[in-house]
């Protein structure tokens, strides 16, 4: 899944960093945190389906809980990043684990109100506090160790995340999926009938997240214990604040920006409606569950291509790459929406594959140049993370009025805007 990747030479040039000896136990604590939110995030995937069904959702409203989730890193990234600096790393780190166990409790009392928007509220809960791991970690993975394998540490860092959202689909679809995807007419039932069928079908619903508040709660009194260590950074500068607006007059950055925005939109898309296009008759007509497991092809394929692609970008040109990726994932897409059955399944599968290095090619491309501003670039590139909320609510409307086929082709203008930033935006030195 995807996530706002601090510059490694930003971070290691807000603090110092440890010894390898010192880092190491620390390190690997903050690698469970990309694994711990990139779990959490990609079991929407699998709830999206089961309230479409349980509360008579359009796919606009489905996507709302997208929406919801997403709609955290516009609103908490930069107070997150001014209480890291007042707190510190590891204090902060804490304090999202303990916002983010909160929101996934909430899921509790949602489900035994049934009540669709108390859902959303605790998507946005959870999320925000992922938002706060998320400015908390990142930087911490650059400086925990020498400033030279900063890259690899983060490529390992990012390996842990794909992962959870290789196995998250699969949990999601043997627990919120077992039952199945019904949709009820609550004109053909009491309103004491659909209240008792909500809350069992609910119930399902809720045990992961709270497999996940007792995962975060157990990490958080782990980094309690440590916050004090030798290995654990200063975060004071370290922080991500949008200082000034002068640099959405980098086209650099400005536009690399708009393409972050484009392309979680894209991908979170794809990844909310996978379940539902694997269960249209005109796809594969798969039951829920196994389409819920089928998802986890699609980020299993951009856990392999992170990996083929970081070697490929060392013998490459980075915008080309990223055009190359962009415009086949289009394609894909396209082919996907166009036509049916093995092939429409497999094409939007496969997108997954070429996701992989977008994200993060993308945020070294826009940052190319900024020097001392780094910081403020790296602020504007995470807000642009908003795209996750807004477009797969704009693909929900077509869906509901041309079709899930047709929904792909908002993706695929994303991926072609995508094409043609990594044509322009050449390397510093080239230009």
């Amino acid at each position: 899944m995807v996530q706002p990747a601090a510059s490694p030479a930003a971070a290691a040039a807000a603090a110092p960093p440890r010894p390898a000896g010192k880092a190491g136990p620390a390190l690997l604590l903050v690698v469970t945190l990309f694994f711990a939110w990139g779990f959490a995030t990609v079991l929407i995937d699998s709830l999206i389906p089961k309230l479409k069904g349980l509360f008579q959702l359009s796919y606009a409203e489905a996507t709302l809980t997208q929406f919801a989730f997403f709609l955290a890193y516009f609103v908490v990234s930069l107070p997150a990043g001014m209480v890291l600096a007042r707190i510190g790393y590891f204090r902060g780190i804490v304090l999202g684990l303990v916002i983010m166990a909160a929101g996934a409790l909430l899921f509790s009392p949602a489900a035994w109100l049934g009540v669709y928007p108390v859902f959303l509220l605790a998507l946005f809960v959870m999320a925000s506090g992922i938002t706060l791991l998320q400015v908390a970690a990142n930087p911490l993975i650059a400086v925990l160790g020498r400033p030279e394998e900063s890259h690899s540490r983060l490529t390992l860092a990012q390996a842990f995340n794909s992962l959870a959202t290789f196995v998250g689909p699969l949990v999601g679809a043997a627990v919120i999926l077992r039952s199945g995807v019904t949709t009820v007419n609550p004109a053909r039932m009491s309103p004491e009938a659909l209240d008792h069928y909500r809350r069992t079908e609910a119930w399902h619903i809720q045990l992961p997240f709270l497999w996940i508040a007792a995962g975060a709660l157990v990490l958080a009194v782990v980094f309690w214990a440590v916050r004090r260590s030798a290995a654990a950074p200063d975060a004071s500068g370290a922080a991500t604040r949008l200082s000034s607006l002068k640099l959405f007059g980098r086209p650099r950055l400005a536009l690399g920006a708009l393409s972050i925005f484009l392309y979680v939109g894209a991908e979170v898309t794809i990844g909310s409606l996978m379940v539902n296009y694997l269960m249209s008759p005109t796809t594969l007509h798969a039951e829920a569950a196994g389409a819920g497991r089928l998802v986890s092809l699609y980020w299993g394929g951009a856990m392999v291509g992170r990996f083929v692609g970081s070697a490929v970008l060392r013998l490459a040109p980075a915008g080309r790459v990223l055009a190359a990726c962009a415009l086949m994932a289009a394609l894909l897409a396209g082919t996907s929406g166009l036509t049916a059955g093995v092939v429409a399944a497999a094409a939007a599968l496969a997108v997954g594959l070429f996701n992989s290095i977008m994200f993060p090619t993308i945020f070294t491309l826009a940052i190319e140049g900024l020097g001392p501003e780094i910081p403020q670039g790296s602020g504007i590139l995470c807000l642009a993370i908003v795209g996750g909320a807004v477009v797969p609510v704009l693909s929900g409307l077509v869906a509901d009025h041309a079709g899930l086929h047709m929904a792909l082709f908002v993706p695929v203008l994303c991926y072609l805007w995508i094409v043609g930033y990594g044509l322009w935006a050449r390397p510093i030195d080239a230009v």
